[in-house]
């Protein structure tokens, strides 16, 4: 990856250096987009990634947490990357005395503040203040050969070495039964939380989704690549009036297309999701052919705004 910076550099300014260009704003950003979506796709850190919580799962095997409603952070040892494998340009004081350990977590801004998260984080020129608002909550260390309930422990003494009150281990807590989930969920979404998560604690930190790590929340929600944006009528003549998205479809078969209408806001039908943009979007079971039953517009996904043709 600093090699193709620096390549990329060098063909824009003669002997500037990398670091150096990144103030010049979005034109020169814009310029060095196809460059840098390649660096990324060559440098997607090998996350873990969860599935959907489902009944019959037997709880005393599995770890309980928050789920926070932020930006998937990872640090390699050297440089923060987005889970699509983008450099995150955080203020050099905030990674300072990181060590050289990976670490996975989110970059998060607190309950209810996901739009804040990302724009802060997105930023190619960092607004120390707005980062003064950041923590980074660390969930695994993906380097650490041991099990979840192993790592746990080794995660809890690395960040108290990295004594920065902006860097905090995830808390980890056991739960009696599904009964008891359901209720903690309630809580938590309550107070604004996105929902929980369960770590299998047998599980060794592998890349990809499995039972190992699952998201549990009041609602489904997916992901979608917008494809086409369909006029508003009434009230919205002149706006947008629904995206028309297309979900991802196993080898062989050919992707479903739908629309999503509802859970834009006014600012979104003026100024829609780019087409090629992955869109968030909950929804209520499926219907016969596949497509999501009562689809509702969420968010932009957070590592694909800098990358709008990522899948």
């Amino acid at each position: 990856m600093h090699s193709s910076l620096a390549t990329t550099a060098r063909r824009v300014m003669a002997g500037v250096a990398w670091l150096r260009l990144m103030p010049v704003g979005l034109a020169l950003a814009l310029l060095l987009a196809p460059t840098l979506q390649l660096s990324a796709a060559e440098n997607n850190p090998p996350l873990m990634l969860a599935k959907v919580y489902h009944p019959g799962l037997d709880l005393q095997d599995y770890w309980v947490s928050e789920k926070y409603d932020g930006m998937r952070g990872y640090w390699d040892g050297q440089k923060l990357l987005t889970r699509g494998g983008e450099a995150i340009i955080a203020p050099v004081w905030f990674t300072a005395g990181w060590p050289n350990v990976p670490m996975d977590g989110e970059l998060w801004a607190g309950r209810g503040e996901f739009q804040q998260a990302v724009s802060t984080v997105r930023k190619l020129t960092p607004d120390d203040d707005a980062w003064r608002s950041i923590r980074f909550m660390v969930f695994d260390l993906p380097a650490h050969g041991g099990t979840f309930t192993e790592r746990i422990p080794a995660l809890n003494s690395l960040v108290q070495q990295i004594h920065r009150p902006w860097v905090q281990a995830v808390p980890q807590w056991k739960v009696a039964s599904h009964q008891a989930l359901r209720k903690q969920l309630t809580q938590h979404v309550k107070a604004k939380a996105e929902g929980l998560m369960l770590h299998r604690g047998a599980s060794l930190y592998r890349g990809g989704r499995s039972d190992d790590l699952l998201k549990v929340k009041t609602h489904d929600d997916a992901e979608a690549r917008v494809v086409g944006h369909l006029p508003g009528q009434g009230k919205y003549a002149g706006e947008l009036g629904a995206l028309w998205v297309e979900m991802t479809a196993p080898p062989g078969q050919k992707p479903l297309r739908f629309k999503i209408g509802t859970g834009l806001s006014d600012a979104e039908r003026r100024s829609p999701p780019p087409i090629g943009a992955t869109v968030t979007y909950r929804f209520r079971g499926v219907n016969d052919s596949g497509v999501p039953r009562f689809a509702s517009f969420m968010r932009i996904r957070s590592d694909a705004q800098a990358n709008s043709s990522a899948p």
